[in-house]
C-alpha cells in the first residue's frame, strides 16, 4: 500500500508544505508580540473581541486576527495530514506516529496561545508569568517543527524500518543547547519588545544596572547559551564530516547547518547591534528553526548507516 513512490510523493510533497505554513505562521506570531498587537481582540478567544469578524478592527486587530486565522488553517492541514497518512500508511508505521505527534503539539500550541489571550500577557504585561509562557510556546513550537519535519521525512520513505537515532551525547546536547537558545531567545525578544533602548550604550547600561527588569538582566543570557550551542553544534558536524561511516545525504546537510549556524550567529550579532528591529527578528527567528530542522534531519540521516565501521577480512587463499 506505501511502496509505491507514486502513491507516496503528493503526500510527501503536502507534508513538506505544511511544514513550510507553519514556519510562515510561527513568524507571524512573532511579528504580533513585536509589534505589540497581542492584545488586538482583546481577553476574547476565540472571538476577537467578542465577536466572529470585527465590525471597525484596528490595525492591532487585524494583526492578531490574521495570525489566529492562519493558526486555524495550520491546525486544518496538520488534521487532513494525518487523514492522509492514515489512509497511506499501515498501522505501525513511523509517519502515523509522526502525524499524531504533529497533531497533539499543535492542539498544545493553540492551548497555549489562548492561554496567553485569555490571562492578558499581552501588550505591556512583563510579568513572570508571561516570560514562562513564551518559553513554554517557543519550545513546543520547536518539538512541532521536529514531528512535521519527521513526518514530511518518513512519508518519502517505503519502508523507514526502526528508526533508532544514534546515541550519541553529543547529538542530544546539540537539541538541548537549541532548545534552550530558543526558550531563551524568545525571552529576551520580549525584553527588547517592552524595553527598547534608544542605543547600544544604553542598552548594555540597562544589562548591567542593578534596578533593571528581570526581563532585561535574563536577556544577557540568551547569546551566551546561543554560543555554546552553536559550538556544540559545529563540533557534532565536524566529526560527523570525519566519520567514515558518513552518508552523502549526512554530509550535505552538516555543510548546510556549519554554514546556517554561523549565519545565525552573525544575525545575533546584528540584531544586538541594531537593537533588534523586527525585521531581523524575523530573519533570526527563521535561521533559528531553519538550524533545528536541520539537525533534526541530520539525526535522522544517520539511521541510515550501517551499525558499525566494516571490517576487513583478508582473503583465503586455496590450500
Amino acid at each position: 500500500m506505501h511502496s509505491d513512490p507514486a502513491l507516496r510523493r503528493p503526500l510527501s510533497r503536502y507534508a513538506w508544505t505544511v511544514l513550510g505554513f507553519n514556519l510562515v505562521v510561527i513568524l507571524w506570531g512573532a511579528v504580533v508580540r513585536a509589534t505589540g498587537s497581542g492584545a488586538g481582540c482583546g481577553n476574547h478567544w476565540p472571538l476577537c473581541d467578542g465577536e466572529v469578524v470585527p465590525t471597525e478592527p484596528k490595525v492591532e486587530t487585524l494583526i492578531e486576527l490574521s495570525h489566529r486565522l492562519t493558526s486555524g488553517l495550520a491546525l486544518l492541514m496538520v488534521i487532513a495530514l494525518v487523514v492522509w497518512v492514515w489512509r497511506r500508511f499501515p498501522a505501525g508505521h513511523l509517519a502515523r506516529k509522526g502525524a499524531m505527534a504533529s497533531l497533539i503539539l499543535i492542539f498544545v500550541e493553540a492551548l497555549i496561545g489562548a492561554g496567553i489571550v485569555l490571562l492578558e500577557l499581552v501588550a505591556d504585561n512583563s510579568s513572570w508569568a508571561r516570560a514562562g509562557y513564551m518559553a513554554l510556546h517557543l519550545g513546543n513550537t520547536f518539538l512541532l517543527l521536529a514531528s512535521l519535519t519527521l513526518t514530511a521525512r518518513w512519508t518519502s520513505l517505503g519502508e523507514p524500518g526502526d528508526r533508532r537515532w544514534v546515541r550519541n551525547r553529543l547529538l542530544w546536547a546539540s537539541f538541548v543547547g537549541l532548545l534552550l537558545t530558543g526558550m531563551t531567545g524568545a525571552i529576551s525578544a520580549l525584553g527588547d519588545t517592552l524595553f527598547p533602548a534608544a542605543s547600544l550604550t544604553e542598552a548594555i547600561a540597562q544589562d548591567v544596572a542593578a534596578g533593571s527588569h528581570f526581563l532585561i538582566k535574563l536577556r544577557v543570557f540568551h547569546p551566551l547559551i546561543a554560543v555554546v550551542a552553536a559550538l556544540m553544534v559545529l563540533t557534532f558536524c565536524r566529526r560527523e564530516l570525519e566519520s567514515p561511516l558518513r552518508s552523502s545525504r549526512s554530509t550535505l546537510l552538516c555543510q548546510l547547518l556549519m554554514a546556517l549556524v554561523l549565519l545565525q550567529v552573525a544575525c545575533g550579532v546584528a540584531n544586538i547591534a541594531l537593537l533588534a528591529p523586527i525585521w531581523i527578528q524575523l530573519i533570526h527567528l527563521l535561521l533559528a528553526d531553519g538550524v533545528w530542522i536541520l539537525l533534526v534531519l541530520l539525526a535522522d540521516s544517520q539511521t541510515d548507516r550501517p551499525a558499525q565501521e566494516p571490517s576487513f577480512t583478508p582473503p583465503r587463499h586455496p590450500s
